[in-house]
């Protein structure tokens, strides 16, 4: 399993999120607000709240949920980089609008006048990510431990598990819903996964990124043998091919590179 280069190059979407999640929840945690961060029956049925929804998207309720759920999103910033800004606006939309709509459903089942039942942040789109992990990026190395067995995924299936039971049943809606969003996208709802934003929106993100750290886009450096990949560069594309095959616009063909091997 191969992250791609270290940094945000190549996934603006991702750096944005990422950054508004980070002020979103730094925000709210030095007015003291982390405790009214969340979703309830009251909040959506009984009186509006719409402070509340944006929060819920952005902001997480405690520092240890934050620090898990950013190294998620950092990782899964793989995706934008092997479908591109655009398609992957439109993933992030999907998520969070359809797992949106599950947990209003769940809202409207249970009825439980538990103040925030529902936890705050990006869980929709950090469980719907799972499923292309799951199912496109393949295992690339295997390990014990005391016997046990586990591969290089095992550390994002592990981070993924103590962000969804973090806060019990607060955070296990929020996460089953992300994953059934992402199912849906996998499977083409709509012919979702054709969907593109205009350009000159997912444009405009980049040259935010870029202002946001203050530098402009780099080129990549030119290989002195005369723009011939370096045998590094050909390794880590090979690792990335699979994903790219499958998670891009070729997978809702159903045609595949490789099959995907996965595992804990």
């Amino acid at each position: 399993m191969h992250g791609g280069p270290s940094g945000f190059n190549n996934a603006p979407v991702t750096k944005i999120f990422v950054i508004s999640c980070a002020l979103f929840t730094v925000l709210f945690g030095i007015k003291g607000r982390f405790f009214k961060l969340g979703l309830s029956y009251q909040d959506i049925f009984s009186k509006l709240s719409l402070w509340k929804l944006i929060a819920s998207v952005f902001a997480f309720s405690s520092t240890t949920e934050l620090m898990f759920g950013l190294y998620l999103l950092y990782y899964f910033r793989v995706f934008e980089r092997q479908i591109g800004s655009n398609k992957y606006s439109v993933f992030i939309l999907f998520s969070v609008m359809v797992s949106f709509f599950f947990e209003i459903m769940a809202l409207a089942i249970l009825k439980d006048p538990t103040v925030n039942l529902l936890a705050s942040g990006p869980y929709g789109l950090i469980f719907a990510s799972f499923v292309p992990f799951y199912f496109d990026i393949p295992v690339s190395t295997w390990f014990r431990i005391y016997g046990v067995r586990f591969s290089d995924k095992s550390f994002i299936y592990l981070a993924g598990l103590q962000l969804l039971l973090s806060s019990w049943k607060r955070s296990l809606l929020p996460g089953i819903c992300g994953i059934l969003a992402g199912s849906l996208y996998r499977l083409n709802l709509f012919r979702i996964r054709w969907a593109k934003f205009p350009e000159f929106i997912t444009s405009f993100c980049s040259r935010l990124s870029w202002h946001s750290m203050g530098n402009p886009p780099t080129a990549p450096a030119s290989n002195l043998a005369g723009n011939i990949p370096s045998y590094a560069s050909r390794q880590v594309e090979a690792k990335n091919l699979p994903i790219c095959c499958s998670f891009s616009h070729r997978a809702a063909r159903g045609l595949h590179c490789y099959p995907g091997i996965n595992g804990l």
